[in-house]
Protein backbone atom coordinates (compact mmCIF):
# COMPACT_ATOMS: atom_id res chain seq x y z
CA UNK A 1 0.00 0.00 0.00
CA UNK A 2 1.04 3.60 -0.49
CA UNK A 3 0.97 6.38 2.13
CA UNK A 4 -2.75 6.93 1.49
CA UNK A 5 -3.55 3.29 2.23
CA UNK A 6 -4.34 2.54 -1.41
CA UNK A 7 -3.12 -0.47 -3.37
CA UNK A 8 -1.11 0.94 -6.28
CA UNK A 9 -2.05 -0.14 -9.77
CA UNK A 10 0.33 -2.56 -11.44
CA UNK A 11 2.78 -1.21 -13.96
CA UNK A 12 3.29 -2.46 -17.50
CA UNK A 13 6.65 -3.90 -16.43
CA UNK A 14 4.88 -5.91 -13.73
CA UNK A 15 2.47 -7.31 -16.35
CA UNK A 16 5.51 -8.60 -18.21
CA UNK A 17 6.83 -10.26 -15.05
CA UNK A 18 3.43 -11.90 -14.49
CA UNK A 19 3.53 -13.59 -17.89
CA UNK A 20 3.42 -17.39 -17.55
CA UNK A 21 4.13 -19.66 -20.49
CA UNK A 22 1.12 -21.91 -21.15
CA UNK A 23 -1.34 -19.69 -19.29
CA UNK A 24 -1.04 -16.20 -20.82
CA UNK A 25 -1.40 -14.02 -23.87
CA UNK A 26 1.08 -11.12 -23.84
CA UNK A 27 0.87 -8.27 -26.36
CA UNK A 28 2.93 -5.08 -26.14
CA UNK A 29 2.22 -2.36 -28.73
CA UNK A 30 3.67 1.15 -29.25
CA UNK A 31 0.73 2.45 -27.19
CA UNK A 32 -0.31 -0.18 -24.64
CA UNK A 33 0.53 -3.44 -22.87
CA UNK A 34 -1.93 -6.35 -22.64
CA UNK A 35 -1.85 -9.44 -20.44
CA UNK A 36 -4.69 -11.94 -20.75
CA UNK A 37 -4.79 -15.07 -18.60
CA UNK A 38 -6.85 -18.22 -18.35
CA UNK A 39 -9.39 -19.60 -20.80
CA UNK A 40 -13.12 -19.03 -20.45
CA UNK A 41 -13.88 -20.40 -23.93
CA UNK A 42 -12.02 -21.62 -27.00
CA UNK A 43 -13.27 -20.83 -30.49
CA UNK A 44 -14.03 -24.20 -32.12
CA UNK A 45 -12.72 -24.97 -35.59
CA UNK A 46 -15.20 -24.92 -38.47
CA UNK A 47 -17.04 -28.22 -38.80
CA UNK A 48 -17.17 -29.48 -42.36
CA UNK A 49 -15.30 -26.46 -43.66
CA UNK A 50 -13.16 -28.65 -45.92
CA UNK A 51 -10.18 -26.74 -47.23
CA UNK A 52 -11.03 -23.31 -45.80
CA UNK A 53 -11.05 -22.58 -42.07
CA UNK A 54 -10.50 -18.86 -42.65
CA UNK A 55 -13.69 -18.05 -44.55
CA UNK A 56 -16.05 -18.52 -41.61
CA UNK A 57 -13.68 -17.34 -38.87
CA UNK A 58 -15.19 -13.82 -38.37
CA UNK A 59 -18.74 -15.16 -38.19
CA UNK A 60 -17.84 -17.90 -35.70
CA UNK A 61 -15.94 -15.39 -33.57
CA UNK A 62 -18.79 -12.86 -33.60
CA UNK A 63 -21.31 -15.54 -32.56
CA UNK A 64 -19.17 -16.67 -29.62
CA UNK A 65 -18.55 -13.13 -28.36
CA UNK A 66 -22.24 -12.20 -28.72
CA UNK A 67 -23.28 -15.30 -26.79
CA UNK A 68 -20.87 -14.56 -23.94
CA UNK A 69 -21.99 -10.93 -23.80
CA UNK A 70 -25.61 -12.05 -23.63
CA UNK A 71 -24.67 -14.39 -20.78
CA UNK A 72 -23.38 -11.48 -18.70
CA UNK A 73 -19.77 -10.98 -19.75
CA UNK A 74 -19.26 -7.20 -19.86
CA UNK A 75 -17.03 -6.97 -22.95
CA UNK A 76 -15.61 -10.38 -23.87
CA UNK A 77 -12.68 -10.50 -26.28
CA UNK A 78 -10.85 -13.11 -28.30
CA UNK A 79 -7.05 -13.28 -28.24
CA UNK A 80 -4.66 -15.54 -30.07
CA UNK A 81 -3.25 -16.42 -33.47
CA UNK A 82 -4.37 -17.24 -37.01
CA UNK A 83 -2.15 -19.43 -39.23
CA UNK A 84 -0.78 -18.57 -42.67
CA UNK A 85 -2.57 -21.46 -44.40
CA UNK A 86 -6.36 -20.97 -44.61
CA UNK A 87 -6.81 -24.75 -44.39
CA UNK A 88 -5.42 -24.76 -40.84
CA UNK A 89 -7.47 -23.80 -37.78
CA UNK A 90 -6.95 -20.59 -35.84
CA UNK A 91 -6.27 -20.74 -32.10
CA UNK A 92 -8.39 -18.04 -30.42
CA UNK A 93 -9.55 -18.04 -26.80
CA UNK A 94 -11.72 -15.87 -24.58
CA UNK A 95 -9.51 -15.27 -21.51
CA UNK A 96 -10.78 -15.16 -17.94
CA UNK A 97 -8.93 -11.94 -17.11
CA UNK A 98 -7.63 -9.15 -19.33
CA UNK A 99 -5.52 -6.23 -18.18
CA UNK A 100 -4.42 -3.29 -20.32
CA UNK A 101 -1.87 -0.74 -19.13
CA UNK A 102 0.40 1.93 -20.56
CA UNK A 103 3.16 1.41 -23.10
CA UNK A 104 5.94 -0.78 -21.75
CA UNK A 105 9.29 1.02 -21.62
CA UNK A 106 12.39 -0.78 -20.39
CA UNK A 107 15.90 0.58 -20.05
CA UNK A 108 17.65 -0.29 -23.35
CA UNK A 109 21.05 -0.11 -21.62
CA UNK A 110 20.26 -2.84 -19.11
CA UNK A 111 22.12 -6.11 -19.72
CA UNK A 112 20.11 -8.69 -21.64
CA UNK A 113 18.68 -11.56 -19.65
CA UNK A 114 19.75 -15.16 -20.32
CA UNK A 115 17.06 -17.31 -21.98
CA UNK A 116 19.39 -20.31 -22.37
CA UNK A 117 22.15 -21.72 -20.19
CA UNK A 118 25.08 -23.22 -22.03
CA UNK A 119 25.50 -23.88 -25.71
CA UNK A 120 22.94 -24.65 -28.38
CA UNK A 121 22.91 -26.13 -31.87
CA UNK A 122 21.49 -24.29 -34.90
CA UNK A 123 20.27 -26.08 -38.02
CA UNK A 124 19.20 -24.04 -41.08
CA UNK A 125 16.17 -25.38 -42.98
CA UNK A 126 16.70 -25.30 -45.90
CA UNK A 127 20.48 -24.93 -46.03
CA UNK A 128 21.60 -21.55 -47.45
CA UNK A 129 22.54 -22.98 -50.86
CA UNK A 130 19.18 -24.75 -51.10
CA UNK A 131 17.40 -21.49 -50.28
CA UNK A 132 19.31 -19.73 -53.06
CA UNK A 133 18.31 -22.50 -55.47
CA UNK A 134 14.65 -22.10 -54.47
CA UNK A 135 14.85 -18.32 -54.87
CA UNK A 136 16.39 -18.74 -58.35
CA UNK A 137 13.56 -21.11 -59.24
CA UNK A 138 11.08 -18.44 -58.14
CA UNK A 139 12.93 -15.71 -60.08
CA UNK A 140 12.65 -17.82 -63.25
CA UNK A 141 8.86 -17.99 -62.74
CA UNK A 142 8.69 -14.25 -62.12
CA UNK A 143 10.64 -13.45 -65.26
CA UNK A 144 8.34 -15.77 -67.21
CA UNK A 145 5.44 -13.63 -65.89
CA UNK A 146 3.88 -16.55 -63.97
CA UNK A 147 3.95 -14.40 -60.80
CA UNK A 148 4.38 -10.75 -59.87
CA UNK A 149 5.95 -11.42 -56.47
CA UNK A 150 6.59 -14.27 -54.05
CA UNK A 151 7.83 -14.27 -50.46
CA UNK A 152 10.16 -17.16 -49.66
CA UNK A 153 11.05 -18.03 -46.08
CA UNK A 154 13.52 -20.27 -44.30
CA UNK A 155 13.95 -21.38 -40.70
CA UNK A 156 16.64 -21.94 -38.10
CA UNK A 157 16.05 -24.79 -35.65
CA UNK A 158 17.77 -23.84 -32.39
CA UNK A 159 18.08 -26.66 -29.84
CA UNK A 160 19.37 -26.27 -26.28
CA UNK A 161 20.36 -28.88 -23.71
CA UNK A 162 18.51 -26.82 -21.09
CA UNK A 163 14.88 -25.60 -21.19
CA UNK A 164 14.46 -22.20 -22.83
CA UNK A 165 13.26 -19.49 -20.45
CA UNK A 166 10.56 -17.76 -22.47
CA UNK A 167 9.93 -14.96 -19.97
CA UNK A 168 13.57 -13.92 -20.25
CA UNK A 169 13.38 -14.08 -24.05
CA UNK A 170 10.18 -12.03 -24.04
CA UNK A 171 11.81 -9.43 -21.77
CA UNK A 172 14.76 -9.09 -24.19
CA UNK A 173 12.44 -8.69 -27.17
CA UNK A 174 10.41 -5.95 -25.46
CA UNK A 175 13.56 -4.16 -24.29
CA UNK A 176 14.94 -3.68 -27.81
CA UNK A 177 11.77 -3.47 -29.93
CA UNK A 178 9.87 -0.56 -28.39
CA UNK A 179 8.39 0.68 -31.70
CA UNK A 180 6.91 -2.66 -32.75
CA UNK A 181 4.56 -5.32 -31.43
CA UNK A 182 5.99 -7.91 -29.04
CA UNK A 183 3.92 -11.00 -28.35
CA UNK A 184 3.80 -14.41 -26.71
CA UNK A 185 0.82 -16.56 -27.64
CA UNK A 186 -0.11 -20.00 -26.33
CA UNK A 187 -0.77 -22.51 -29.11
CA UNK A 188 -2.52 -25.90 -29.01
CA UNK A 189 -0.32 -28.42 -27.27
CA UNK A 190 1.43 -31.08 -29.34
CA UNK A 191 0.84 -34.68 -28.32
CA UNK A 192 3.76 -37.10 -28.32
CA UNK A 193 3.73 -40.84 -27.74
CA UNK A 194 6.73 -42.92 -26.74
CA UNK A 195 7.03 -46.70 -26.73
CA UNK A 196 5.85 -48.07 -23.40
CA UNK A 197 4.90 -44.65 -22.12
CA UNK A 198 1.72 -42.62 -21.93
CA UNK A 199 1.05 -39.82 -24.36
CA UNK A 200 2.48 -36.51 -23.19
CA UNK A 201 1.58 -32.98 -24.23
CA UNK A 202 4.23 -30.39 -25.10
CA UNK A 203 3.48 -26.71 -24.58
CA UNK A 204 3.98 -24.58 -27.71
CA UNK A 205 4.32 -20.79 -27.80
CA UNK A 206 4.50 -18.34 -30.68
CA UNK A 207 6.86 -15.58 -29.57
CA UNK A 208 8.25 -12.60 -31.45
CA UNK A 209 8.60 -8.88 -32.09
CA UNK A 210 6.81 -7.91 -35.28
CA UNK A 211 7.32 -4.48 -36.85
CA UNK A 212 4.17 -4.83 -38.96
CA UNK A 213 0.61 -3.95 -37.99
CA UNK A 214 -1.89 -5.54 -40.37
CA UNK A 215 -4.98 -3.66 -39.16
CA UNK A 216 -6.35 -1.82 -36.14
CA UNK A 217 -10.01 -0.84 -35.75
CA UNK A 218 -11.38 1.66 -33.23
CA UNK A 219 -15.06 2.37 -33.81
CA UNK A 220 -15.41 3.37 -37.46
CA UNK A 221 -11.73 4.20 -37.83
CA UNK A 222 -9.34 1.79 -39.58
CA UNK A 223 -5.55 1.98 -39.59
CA UNK A 224 -3.32 -0.25 -41.71
CA UNK A 225 0.49 -0.05 -41.92
CA UNK A 226 1.98 -2.38 -44.56
CA UNK A 227 5.75 -2.87 -44.75
CA UNK A 228 7.50 -4.21 -47.85
CA UNK A 229 11.01 -3.55 -49.07
CA UNK A 230 13.84 -3.96 -46.56
CA UNK A 231 17.53 -3.31 -45.97
CA UNK A 232 19.80 -4.36 -43.08
CA UNK A 233 20.90 -1.66 -40.62
CA UNK A 234 24.57 -0.75 -40.09
CA UNK A 235 26.33 0.14 -36.84
CA UNK A 236 28.11 2.98 -38.69
CA UNK A 237 25.75 6.03 -38.75
CA UNK A 238 26.91 7.25 -42.18
CA UNK A 239 26.56 3.81 -43.76
CA UNK A 240 23.22 3.28 -42.00
CA UNK A 241 21.88 6.53 -43.50
CA UNK A 242 23.23 5.58 -46.94
CA UNK A 243 21.39 2.24 -46.78
CA UNK A 244 18.16 3.95 -45.73
CA UNK A 245 18.28 6.45 -48.59
CA UNK A 246 19.22 3.72 -51.07
CA UNK A 247 16.18 1.71 -49.96
CA UNK A 248 13.91 4.75 -50.42
CA UNK A 249 15.19 5.12 -54.01
CA UNK A 250 15.43 1.41 -54.93
CA UNK A 251 13.26 0.56 -57.99
CA UNK A 252 13.14 -3.09 -56.96
CA UNK A 253 11.98 -2.34 -53.40
CA UNK A 254 9.58 0.40 -54.47
CA UNK A 255 7.96 -2.02 -56.94
CA UNK A 256 7.70 -4.67 -54.23
CA UNK A 257 6.09 -2.12 -51.91
CA UNK A 258 3.71 -0.87 -54.59
CA UNK A 259 2.34 -4.38 -55.17
CA UNK A 260 1.51 -4.65 -51.47
CA UNK A 261 -0.15 -1.22 -51.21
CA UNK A 262 -2.27 -1.82 -54.30
CA UNK A 263 -3.52 -5.15 -52.93
CA UNK A 264 -4.25 -3.76 -49.43
CA UNK A 265 -6.12 -0.71 -50.78
CA UNK A 266 -8.15 -2.91 -53.15
CA UNK A 267 -9.12 -5.22 -50.27
CA UNK A 268 -10.15 -2.32 -48.00
CA UNK A 269 -12.12 -0.14 -50.44
CA UNK A 270 -15.33 -2.22 -50.40
CA UNK A 271 -15.60 -1.66 -46.63
CA UNK A 272 -14.61 2.00 -46.36
CA UNK A 273 -16.46 5.19 -47.30
CA UNK A 274 -13.14 7.03 -47.13
CA UNK A 275 -9.63 5.70 -47.65
CA UNK A 276 -6.43 7.76 -47.48
CA UNK A 277 -3.48 6.09 -49.26
CA UNK A 278 -0.26 8.16 -49.41
CA UNK A 279 1.40 8.34 -52.81
CA UNK A 280 4.90 7.37 -51.61
CA UNK A 281 6.22 5.25 -48.75
CA UNK A 282 8.27 6.49 -45.82
CA UNK A 283 11.06 4.82 -43.86
CA UNK A 284 10.69 3.01 -40.55
CA UNK A 285 13.38 1.13 -38.65
CA UNK A 286 13.86 -1.61 -36.12
CA UNK A 287 17.10 -2.41 -34.31
CA UNK A 288 18.19 -4.58 -37.25
CA UNK A 289 16.29 -3.47 -40.39
CA UNK A 290 15.06 -0.53 -42.46
CA UNK A 291 11.61 -0.94 -44.04
CA UNK A 292 9.48 0.92 -46.54
CA UNK A 293 6.21 1.81 -44.80
CA UNK A 294 2.85 3.26 -45.82
CA UNK A 295 0.22 4.35 -43.29
CA UNK A 296 -3.31 3.86 -44.67
CA UNK A 297 -6.34 5.27 -42.85
CA UNK A 298 -10.01 4.73 -43.55
CA UNK A 299 -13.54 5.14 -42.23
CA UNK A 300 -15.84 2.12 -42.26
CA UNK A 301 -19.19 2.11 -44.05
CA UNK A 302 -20.55 -0.42 -41.55
CA UNK A 303 -19.23 -0.89 -38.00
CA UNK A 304 -20.44 -4.48 -38.08
CA UNK A 305 -17.15 -5.11 -39.93
CA UNK A 306 -14.97 -6.20 -37.01
CA UNK A 307 -11.21 -5.95 -36.72
CA UNK A 308 -10.99 -9.73 -37.19
CA UNK A 309 -13.18 -9.58 -40.31
CA UNK A 310 -10.93 -6.84 -41.72
CA UNK A 311 -7.83 -8.89 -40.91
CA UNK A 312 -9.28 -11.93 -42.69
CA UNK A 313 -10.16 -9.78 -45.71
CA UNK A 314 -6.54 -8.61 -45.92
CA UNK A 315 -4.77 -11.90 -45.07
CA UNK A 316 -2.35 -12.79 -46.53
CA UNK A 317 -1.00 -9.61 -48.06
CA UNK A 318 1.65 -9.74 -50.81
CA UNK A 319 4.12 -8.63 -48.10
CA UNK A 320 4.15 -12.18 -46.70
CA UNK A 321 2.77 -14.30 -49.54
CA UNK A 322 3.07 -12.76 -52.98
CA UNK A 323 0.93 -11.83 -55.96
CA UNK A 324 -1.36 -13.17 -57.32
CA UNK A 325 -2.15 -14.65 -53.91
CA UNK A 326 -3.35 -18.10 -54.95
CA UNK A 327 -0.47 -18.77 -57.34
CA UNK A 328 2.09 -17.43 -54.88
CA UNK A 329 0.72 -19.61 -52.08
CA UNK A 330 0.95 -22.72 -54.29
CA UNK A 331 4.52 -21.86 -55.27
CA UNK A 332 5.44 -21.40 -51.59
CA UNK A 333 4.11 -24.89 -50.82
CA UNK A 334 6.22 -26.31 -53.67
CA UNK A 335 9.48 -24.50 -52.84
CA UNK A 336 9.58 -24.16 -49.02
CA UNK A 337 10.53 -27.51 -47.35
CA UNK A 338 8.58 -26.84 -44.13
CA UNK A 339 5.12 -25.93 -42.86
CA UNK A 340 4.86 -22.22 -41.98
CA UNK A 341 2.24 -22.99 -39.31
CA UNK A 342 1.57 -19.61 -37.60
CA UNK A 343 4.56 -17.80 -39.15
CA UNK A 344 3.24 -15.00 -41.43
CA UNK A 345 -0.17 -15.56 -39.86
CA UNK A 346 -1.82 -13.10 -37.48
CA UNK A 347 -1.56 -12.32 -33.77
CA UNK A 348 -3.93 -10.02 -31.91
CA UNK A 349 -7.30 -9.44 -30.31
CA UNK A 350 -10.91 -8.55 -31.12
CA UNK A 351 -13.58 -7.56 -28.59
CA UNK A 352 -17.38 -7.87 -28.72
CA UNK A 353 -17.65 -4.30 -30.09
CA UNK A 354 -15.48 -5.27 -33.05
CA UNK A 355 -12.47 -3.19 -32.01
CA UNK A 356 -9.04 -4.79 -32.07
CA UNK A 357 -5.50 -5.01 -33.41
CA UNK A 358 -3.91 -7.68 -35.59
CA UNK A 359 -0.21 -7.84 -36.45
CA UNK A 360 1.60 -10.07 -38.91
CA UNK A 361 3.56 -12.83 -37.19
CA UNK A 362 7.07 -12.12 -38.44
CA UNK A 363 10.42 -11.82 -36.57
CA UNK A 364 9.11 -14.70 -34.51
CA UNK A 365 9.76 -18.26 -33.41
CA UNK A 366 7.80 -21.33 -32.40
CA UNK A 367 9.01 -22.39 -28.95
CA UNK A 368 8.81 -25.86 -27.42
CA UNK A 369 10.65 -26.62 -24.17
CA UNK A 370 14.25 -27.05 -25.42
CA UNK A 371 13.83 -25.75 -28.97
CA UNK A 372 13.03 -22.65 -30.99
CA UNK A 373 12.15 -22.65 -34.67
CA UNK A 374 12.99 -19.18 -36.00
CA UNK A 375 11.53 -17.87 -39.26
CA UNK A 376 12.56 -15.19 -41.76
CA UNK A 377 11.44 -14.41 -45.29
CA UNK A 378 12.22 -12.09 -48.19
CA UNK A 379 10.10 -10.67 -50.98
CA UNK A 380 11.24 -11.85 -54.40
CA UNK A 381 10.42 -10.01 -57.62
CA UNK A 382 11.77 -10.35 -61.17
CA UNK A 383 14.60 -7.90 -60.42
CA UNK A 384 15.72 -9.81 -57.33
CA UNK A 385 19.07 -11.48 -56.68
CA UNK A 386 18.77 -14.82 -54.87
CA UNK A 387 21.96 -14.15 -52.90
CA UNK A 388 20.63 -10.76 -51.77
CA UNK A 389 17.39 -12.35 -50.56
CA UNK A 390 19.43 -14.88 -48.57
CA UNK A 391 21.32 -12.01 -46.93
CA UNK A 392 18.02 -10.29 -46.12
CA UNK A 393 16.71 -13.36 -44.30
CA UNK A 394 19.98 -13.60 -42.36
CA UNK A 395 19.57 -9.98 -41.24
CA UNK A 396 15.97 -10.61 -40.18
CA UNK A 397 17.00 -13.56 -38.02
CA UNK A 398 19.05 -11.16 -35.88
CA UNK A 399 16.01 -9.91 -33.93
CA UNK A 400 15.43 -13.34 -32.38
CA UNK A 401 19.08 -14.45 -32.27
CA UNK A 402 20.17 -11.36 -30.34
CA UNK A 403 17.26 -11.73 -27.92
CA UNK A 404 18.41 -15.31 -27.32
CA UNK A 405 21.94 -14.10 -26.62
CA UNK A 406 23.27 -16.00 -29.64
CA UNK A 407 26.17 -14.43 -31.51
CA UNK A 408 24.98 -13.68 -35.04
CA UNK A 409 28.35 -12.93 -36.65
CA UNK A 410 28.05 -16.12 -38.66
CA UNK A 411 25.60 -15.94 -41.57
CA UNK A 412 23.19 -18.83 -41.06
Amino acid sequence: MNAQGQVPEATAAELLEEYQCGHSFFFATPHATWLAQGSLAVLPSAAGAGNDQLATLPQRAARLLAQLKQNGQRLPMLVGAVPFDPRQAAHLVVPITVRKLEKLSLDPDEPLRTPISGSCSIEPIPAPDAYVAGANQAIDRLRAAELDKIVLARTLKLTSLQPIKLKELLHNLVQHNTLGYTFAVDLPKREESAAGRHTTERTRTLIGASPELLVARTGAHVYVNPLAGSAPRSSDPAEDNRRAQALLASPKDLREHELVIEAVAEALRPYCRELDVPERPSLVSTATMWHLSTEIRGELKDCAMTSLALAVALHPTPAVCGSPTGLAREAIREIEPFDRDFYTGLVGWCDANGDGEWVIAIRCALAESHSLQLYAGAGVVAESSAESELQETSAKFRTMLRAMGVQDDEVY
